[in-house]
């Protein structure tokens, strides 16, 4: 547990940060290492498509969830900045009631408009049954998902940052184990790369459980004695919501982006799809500082220092930024090797640099826009920066995308359409953020002016 309200701002969340980053690092490392299996393996290229794919549909479904839970991770880091344990405790039991509903919701849905979906987003014949399979065979199991980042989110809310980083190497290298023995060695379909996912981290949620169980002061799970509080939903589907139905459109809005890559055949579908992977890998400094940002705020709300907000909001931007340029020359100068991991197609590893090269260059953009984000995001106030997600991705990007694609410059014209829609994103959440309203959000405060109005003759 970190009270992250005393302390030299910068020194507090780097060290907070730097954990949740590895962490986040060894999750994208076998997500990038699944590709490297699956594409050097007997399902190759078209096993790529087929990830590429599906990894959007998983994201759009589970996403919502996702930004729910990080609704009740707010609420746990301001009652946790406030001394409220007993708060915090009721906190994580609500959480834990409404993850277990929705998993099953989203498992049962998953399962049933995989193809639909495929059929709609113009997915290739070839590549059709391969996408299916790894989709349906993951939401059978997406509860093993939701309580292992359930948990995750739990703990980085009262301040630990280092025990979900452990959990996610031993995800992580049992699942590599797993799709090495499944893909590689016994030869199995692509369905069995997204079980070994499924197993390893449904092991690693039930051994948390056991462990914390015994070892935390705070963290307690009696699944027979769950307690659940309307008032605390209900305020995390507000902050969480917008946040999450943000992250779903975004991933939708990947999906619409595949609509127009996809008839541009199975070679720029596996290009994008490895570099878009690589691309991931190098937004993790700045989304796990912007959330590291976050909780830092959320604390600080809850107790009322909101001058040590302003200083940890520019020591935040200070630092990714640094990163983002170090990221970008990576990716200019070492992003044709790096392709090179996924596939020996030459035509893969150009357009999979050409991409690189666009993207990365604006890296800085991205940076800022996830650290004014995560200022608003902590402070409860995700409305309004969803609605300007959305605007930048569905008013900007795709229609553009779409344009610039039916144009001479091609594939290249969909790279191009990313960072102008970042542009647009930085601006508008800046001059948001301007504004100052995300001061005013606090959920204690909220919580007792409700209880005035019901208790006030």
């Amino acid at each position: 547990m970190k009270d992250l309200t005393v302390g030299k701002e910068s020194g507090l969340i780097f060290k907070f940060a730097m954990p949740m980053l590895i962490a986040n690092l060894f999750q994208q490392a076998y997500s990038i290492i699944d590709l490297v299996i699956i594409g050097n393996s007997h399902i190759g290229e078209p096993g790529i498509a087929a990830i590429t794919n599906s990894f959007h549909i998983i994201f759009s479904l589970i996403a919502l969830i996702i930004g729910i839970a990080m609704g009740f991770n707010i609420i746990i880091a301001q009652y946790f900045g406030a001394k409220q344990i007993e708060k915090v405790k009721l906190t994580i039991d609500t959480m834990l009631v409404v993850i277990f509903v929705t998993s099953i919701c989203v498992s049962i849905l998953g399962v049933f408009i995989a193809e639909p979906i495929f059929n709609l987003v113009n997915v290739p014949e070839n590549v059709m049954p391969l996408a299916v399979r790894y989709v349906q065979v993951y939401f059978m199991g997406v509860i093993a998902f939701f309580g292992f980042h359930g948990i995750s989110a739990i703990l980085r809310g009262i301040g630990d940052s280092k025990t979900p980083l452990y959990l996610m190497i031993v995800a992580a290298v049992l699942n590599i184990i797993l799709e090495w023995l499944f893909i590689i060695v016994l030869k199995w379909g692509i369905e069995w790369a997204a079980l070994a996912t499924i197993i390893s981290q449904g092991a690693v949620f039930i051994a948390s459980i056991i462990y914390l169980n015994k070892t935390h002061k705070i963290i307690r799970f009696s699944f027979d004695r769950l307690r659940f509080d309307k008032y605390i939903t209900r305020k995390a589907i507000e902050i969480g919501l917008p946040t999450g139905a943000q992250s779903a459109l975004v991933g939708f809005s990947m999906l619409a982006m595949l609509w127009i890559i996809n008839p541009f055949g199975e070679t720029v579908i596996a290009a994008f799809g490895s570099a878009s992977r690589l691309d991931a890998l190098a937004g993790m400094p700045a989304m796990n500082f912007a959330a590291a940002l976050s909780i830092f705020v959320s604390q600080n709300i809850g107790a009322g220092k909101l001058d040590r907000v302003r200083k940890g909001f520019y020591v935040t931007l200070l630092m990714t930024t640094i990163f983002a340029l170090i990221i970008t020359a990576t990716m200019v100068f070492f992003g044709e090797s790096m392709m090179g991991m996924f596939s020996d197609d030459p035509a893969v590893i150009t357009i999979g640099h050409e991409y690189l090269i666009i993207v990365s260059s604006f890296y800085v953009l991205f940076t800022t826009m996830f650290v004014i984000g995560g200022v608003l995001r902590g402070a409860g106030d995700t409305l309004i920066p969803m609605f300007i997600t959305l605007f930048a991705l569905w008013a900007v990007r795709i229609p553009l995308a779409n344009y610039l694609s039916k144009t001479d410059i091609g594939v290249h014209g969909i790279w191009w359409s990313i960072p102008i829609a970042w542009a647009l994103g930085v601006l508008l959440t800046f001059l948001y953020y301007k504004t100052g309203r995300w001061k005013k959000k606090n959920v204690i405060k909220e919580e007792l002016t409700e209880k005035e109005v019901v208790i006030a003759p």
